[in-house]
């Protein structure tokens, strides 16, 4: 029998069902996680062969800890998982100390973690993106702003989501940032782009073959959404003989995305960008190798009639996908803040 740890499988809430489908196709499940086991739901108890709680997943140590007794327990893990993007580089850092190679290795952070790595693989892909420049100090920046123009976008260069992520308008705003700005952490400044995000999500099987994939549209900008409080609503799109999938497939092959879950976001360009494209064009924003947030995955399933749980399952354990998924149905989603 095979074994995958999955960490941190209660949360997001829905991720119990990577765990379903997984022990449903015969593999041991071991869950890591802090959360106390008696609060899991019944429905991930369920689904786990075990679980190892620990105190803190943010404590490497312990982590280790728990994945060393699974081995002792059941042998060697074939799979160590969290599809999350808050915990790619210490999945990738188990990895690499345990010898687990189906997935990304510690060497391979750079390229997949910081904002300033991917542009180049964007564009290997041919897909233009954003000027930057590392935040450095006031000068700098300004010699930066004065080619591009403002606003500018700062964010660390390792974030997730639109966590730390400031629109600058002028002089005052960036001498404001640059003094509370935490030097342990590498900012990137990037030229203001006018347009809605479009998402490419989908499952690669170890060939970097597309098994399933669909794109979602952003009615807001999720830096907006962070910084002011807003509420969230975005919706599917068909991508079969679309743009986003023509230019998404290319993504795919130069990060070199197999056997994963993927999540890329582009600009979709709202009037026309010097240097970057004319209005319509899409414009590469960053990667996330892992499963996209929210209830995406549940769009999906709607989307296609089909589970992508089961699909991402089978793509581990068999490195297929047993059905020929086709999009049906375009799905909305809106959450209220509150």
């Amino acid at each position: 029998m095979k074994n995958v740890v999955f960490l941190s499988p209660n949360f997001p809430t829905n991720y119990w069902q990577f765990c379903r489908e997984l022990k449903k196709n015969g593999m041991n499940v071991l869950g890591i996680g802090d959360q106390p086991y008696d609060e899991l739901s019944q429905d991930l108890k369920e689904n786990l062969t075990e679980y190892y709680k620990v105190s803190n997943l943010e404590n490497y140590d312990e982590v280790y800890r728990g994945v060393a007794f699974l081995i002792f327990k059941y042998g060697p893990i074939d799979w160590l998982e969290s599809n999350n993007e808050y915990w790619l580089e210490q999945d990738a850092k188990l990895r690499t100390a345990f010898h687990i190679t189906s997935g990304f290795q510690e060497s391979d952070m750079p390229r997949i973690k910081f904002k300033s790595g991917m542009k180049e693989f964007y564009q290997k892909a041919g897909i233009p993106t954003a000027r930057y420049h590392m935040v450095d100090d006031f000068d700098g920046c300004m010699e930066f702003i004065k080619t591009v123009g403002w606003p500018v976008i700062v964010k660390p260069d390792n974030g997730v989501g639109a966590s730390s992520t400031y629109k600058l308008k002028n002089n005052k705003q960036v001498k404001e940032f640059l003094k509370n700005w935490d030097r342990n952490i590498s900012f990137i400044a990037e030229e203001y782009i006018d347009g809605l995000v479009e998402t490419f999500d989908g499952i690669t099987d170890s060939q970097g073959n597309i098994l399933i994939c669909t794109s979602h549209v952003m009615m807001e900008s999720i830096m907006d959404t962070v910084n002011e409080g807003g509420d969230t609503a975005f919706y599917g799109q068909i991508v079969e003989g679309s743009d986003i999938k023509e230019v998404g497939s290319r993504v795919v092959k130069a990060f070199d995305a197999k056997q994963k879950f993927f999540h890329f976001e582009f600009f979709r360009l709202g009037k026309d960008k010097a240097g970057l494209g004319k209005k319509g064009d899409l414009v590469g924003l960053e990667v996330n190798m892992r499963a996209p947030g929210a209830y995406i995955p549940d769009m999906m399933n709607y989307s296609y009639n089909a589970n992508v749980y089961d699909i991402f399952a089978d793509m581990l354990i068999y490195d297929r996908c047993f059905i020929e998924p086709k999009q049906q149905y375009c799905i909305g989603y809106a959450g209220r803040r509150d």
